[in-house]
């Protein structure tokens, strides 16, 4: 029977085997250390870093420098100050918030409220007299004990806005009065010309010169008595005529307060104020002057032919 034949590697070709095994793993480590110490080594770390962070991160973009944040619900500091700056040529103090009291606002005499007579004027004209009887007269004043009036002449009477103005009257001798307006001196008087109570006239001069040169200007004079107020015979809250009597310096309007505001009557010759429709009638009451000083009366009933007297009156100029 034929024998088994068991064949075993010579020495030889296990030394070579060995030597083969020892250099690939001489190899192997040379080949590792290159690859550890490598110029490479660094960028491959960090890029792996920089995958490793991305993909731990959520979907959403990150912001970059070139992209705009978005903005805030809150206005921030540049917004607040984005209106433009006072320079120096413009900044002025910025105005209080605490509430200014406003003083009363004078108003000089304009042509407006003056009419013909003016403060600060000389008119030239002529003197007469006449007998004023019991002192009553085209300004519907009423009777009176006052001795010092005068008739204005129908141009300066004006629809009797010269009605209740103080003149001085001065004539060539040096002598002067002062008298109040109460009466129109029909045409023929001269613009210019004062028909006198006899007591005034005698003033001035001798009655029986009749007639002389004068020159004469609106007085604006110290009195103690205050503005009354009358509504004329007839009168009701349908219709009224209001008049406002002494007052220290002419008339310019007299206003009724109505539902809508104020409103201005129309004046007549006889020196009063008509509501012909009632507006006002019975409501408060506004003045004002040549001076434009205005005075609101309350309080004052419709009482036709009834002097009221009231607590107010116009300054003195």
């Amino acid at each position: 029977m034929a024998s088994r034949t068991h064949r075993s590697p010579s020495p030889g070709r296990r030394r070579t085997a060995l030597v083969s095994v020892a250099a690939a793993v001489v190899v192997a480590v040379v080949a590792a250390l290159i690859v550890a110490f490598g110029p490479d080594h660094e960028t491959d770390t960090a890029g792996s870093a920089a995958a490793t962070a991305v993909a731990g991160t959520p979907d959403t973009p990150t912001p970059t420098a070139q992209e705009p944040k978005p903005a805030t619900a809150s206005p921030s500091a540049s917004a607040r100050t984005s209106s433009p700056k006072a320079t120096a040529s413009t900044a002025s103090p910025r105005p209080s918030t605490a509430p200014v009291s406003h003083p009363a606002r004078k108003v000089s005499a304009s042509a407006s409220l003056t009419g013909r007579i003016k403060p600060g004027v000389s008119y030239e004209g002529v003197a007469t007299f006449y007998d004023v009887g019991n002192g009553d007269g085209a300004c519907l004043y009423g009777p009176t004990d006052d001795v010092m009036t005068a008739a204005m002449n129908h141009t300066d009477y004006e629809t009797s806005k010269a009605c209740g103005a103080y003149i001085r009257v001065r004539a060539g001798s040096g002598a002067s009065v002062t008298v109040r307006i109460t009466n129109e001196c029909p045409l023929p008087c001269a613009p210019g010309q004062l028909d006198l109570s006899p007591q005034a006239f005698a003033k001035l001069a001798a009655p029986v010169q009749g007639r002389i040169p004068i020159t004469w200007s609106l007085l604006s004079p110290s009195t103690s008595d205050t503005v009354s107020i009358r509504y004329k015979t007839g009168s009701s809250r349908y219709w009224c005529g209001v008049q406002a009597i002494g007052h220290r310096n002419p008339l310019a309007r007299l206003e009724v307060e109505t539902a809508s505001g104020w409103k201005e009557l129309p004046r007549t010759d006889y020196n009063y104020f008509l509501s012909e429709q009632g507006s006002g009638c019975g409501g408060a009451i506004r003045i004002t002057d040549i001076y434009g000083e205005r005075l609101e009366i309350d309080g004052i009933g419709v009482k036709p032919d009834v002097v009221q007297p009231t607590r107010v009156q116009f300054a003195q100029h």
